[in-house]
């Protein structure tokens, strides 16, 4: 497959991608980091999959159900038309919590006449290391391995097993289903019942999204976006997933493929904060309760990122039987990122603290404790911010002094005193404010570079770096400031390539940067956007949505030539980025709205 053209289905415990030919190819079960069960999209000849073949007379196409994440793949020709309703489960019981089982379904709608398939069924438990073999049983087919850890999944159908075991076509007369699962199921489902799950969960997909707050342009795009996030969300522990997927590389072929199945205190809290600007408070209060968890000790230093059940270790290792995306060795699993320090998270965790202070009056007794997470952050931030490390973009060489890194320090103390005054802790600011005057002045003294007239990627380097972009929008520096402007101008010259951003041109561990980091692109455009640039940067934004997939989904990377996806997929960096650019503009647009209404 030359992009990555796939939809994303889950249930907020697990997920699963699939091809724009209705074709399975990843997923992990019983949750997000499991060992995958299907990843053709890292070995096409043994990583398995789940496929329905039609012949070359089928026009094949492929939507989201409008307001959900139930994935529609329609085949038609002139023998017959059918749907394939792909989702997992998911839904509200009676007594409050939600079902969400590590279950995939595949409803299959017959439409008209005799249309005509067959199924490759091939899963291949533990990513394909060892055996798999797949049985007939009386209800349903059963695949297992024994050679790494004993492992099972279950297929159930009403469809011919031993049609389906052998690839036989089928004929399609009437509906039907796959069920496909992890546990054994204790009462066999009927197409009745699996049409039901399926209503259940549209019902579900559309009473969230319509909670999502509605703007006046692109609510189609802010929608996606929204359910996107929600997807990579995982509801037992409040965590937030960087991307569904490991070992997707940045550029095809080279070795910058990394497992993206964890939480990063920083791409969550990012996602948090722009979910509570869409008025999605449970996903907000659950993530806090993560952070809470995480934190038992008030001087106990953040990890940049964690295991979605809290895991602190988080050892990477290589699957070397398999070949990779399109041959892009190594495949990894695990992140050694985790033992990294990057000073940066604490100021994006207070921000995202002291936003939902803001918004959603946190209740007293979870005050009580994100006051204690703020003393403990300002405890850190003192004793460590003119310590240099290893920076948003994670190099693995040697520690700088970065410029975002610091923002994000300052960003820490500024809103640590925020909350003080919310919270009535008056005795605290004034001793807090001198730090963030402290190290305000060493910012502007160091990372602003004379001769590019910008302030750069670290403390006395020439280098431009697009997360300096994010000064502004934390406050630090003012978007009508000539400094920013003349950054914006800088980074433009610098790393710009017909619209899209490097995040840096430098020499990194593996090399220079040879494809665009998607979020970078609408950091550029959101600083257009603010130093009163708005149609060049609204000319720009349009553009980047049109490198989306055909189901507006992104990854994290796009390359400059082709313009196809790159990287881990789909990217929550990626698309809670889209949504803050199309707020802006949706605001631009309602500004203007009223002062046309007033003349």
């Amino acid at each position: 497959m030359d992009n990555l053209d796939y939809g994303i289905i889950g249930n907020c415990r697990s997920a699963a991608l699939i091809s724009k030919t209705g074709s399975l190819e990843w997923c992990c079960l019983p949750e997000f980091d499991s060992p995958a069960v299907f990843a053709k999209l890292l070995d096409q000849e043994i990583g398995g999959s789940f496929e329905i073949k039609v012949d070359d007379a089928y026009c094949i196409t492929q939507q989201y159900e409008p307001n959900t994440s139930i994935l529609v793949t329609k085949f038609n020709s002139a023998e017959g038309a059918f749907e394939l309703h792909d989702f997992m489960p998911r839904y509200r019981k009676e007594d409050g919590s939600y079902y969400a089982p590590p279950e995939i379904i595949r409803y299959v709608k017959h439409l008209s006449g005799t249309p005509k398939f067959s199924v490759i069924y091939d899963p291949k438990l533990e990513y394909a290391l060892g055996e798999t073999k797949t049985y007939i049983k009386e209800h349903f087919i059963a695949s297992l391995t024994h050679e790494v850890k004993f492992d099972t999944v279950f297929l159930y159908t009403n469809f011919d097993k031993k049609a389906i075991h052998s690839g036989a076509e089928i004929h399609l007369t009437k509906n039907g289903y796959f069920l496909f699962g992890y546990h054994e199921r204790i009462g066999l489902p009927t197409v009745h019942n699996v049409f039901t799950e399926l209503e259940r969960t549209r019902v579900y997909w559309l009473n969230w999204s319509e909670k999502t707050a509605r703007y006046s342009l692109y609510n189609t795009e802010i929608n996606r976006s929204a359910i996107t996030l929600k997807l990579l969300s995982y509801d037992k522990t409040g965590a937030v997933l960087a991307a569904a997927t490991t070992s997707l590389p940045e550029t095809i072929g080279e070795v910058r493929n990394w497992d993206y199945r964890f939480c990063w205190i920083r791409d969550a809290s990012m996602v948090i904060k722009v979910v509570s600007e869409l008025g999605h408070k449970n996903m907000a209060n659950r993530y806090l309760k993560f952070i809470i968890d995480l934190m038992p000790d008030k001087d106990e230093k953040l990890q940049i990122m964690y295991g979605i059940n809290k895991e602190k270790k988080l050892t990477e290792e290589t699957l070397d039987h398999l070949s990779g995306y399109m041959g892009s060795k190594p495949v990894r699993v695990g992140n050694a990122a985790y033992e990294q320090r990057q000073n940066d998270i604490y100021g994006i965790l207070m921000d995202v603290i002291y936003e939902l202070l803001v918004k959603f009056n946190v209740d007293v007794e979870n005050g009580q404790e994100l006051w204690s997470i703020t003393k403990g952050i300002v405890w850190i931030v003192e004793n460590h911010w003119k310590e240099a490390d290893k920076g948003i973009w994670e190099f693995r060489s040697e520690d700088r002094h970065f410029t975002f890194s610091k923002v994000l320090c300052w960003t820490a103390i500024d809103r640590a005193i925020k909350v003080a005054k919310i919270l009535g802790k008056q005795h605290k600011i004034a001793k807090w404010v001198p730090l963030e005057q402290e190290i305000r002045k060493d910012i502007m003294a160091n990372a602003w570079n004379e001769e590019r007239q910008a302030f750069t990627q670290s403390y006395g380097a020439t280098h431009m770096d697009a997360s300096v972009l994010l000064m502004e929008s934390y406050g630090f520096i003012k978007a009508t400031d000539p400094k920013f402007v003349s950054t914006v101008k800088a980074i433009e010259e610098d790393l710009c390539h017909e619209g899209l951003l490097y995040r840096y041109k430098n020499v990194d561990d593996f090399g220079a940067p040879s494809s665009s980091f998607t979020i970078c692109t609408f950091w550029f455009i959101n600083s257009l956007y603010k130093i009163g640039e708005v149609k060049k940067a609204r000319q720009l934004f349009d553009v980047i949505l049109s490198y989306s997939n055909h189901l507006g989904l992104f990854s994290e990377d796009i390359d400059f030539k082709t313009k196809r996806l790159l990287g881990n997929f789909p990217q929550a960096y990626s698309h809670l980025a889209l949504i803050e650019c199309a707020i802006n503009f949706c605001k631009k647009e309602d500004e203007e709205r009223v002062i046309a209404s007033m003349w």
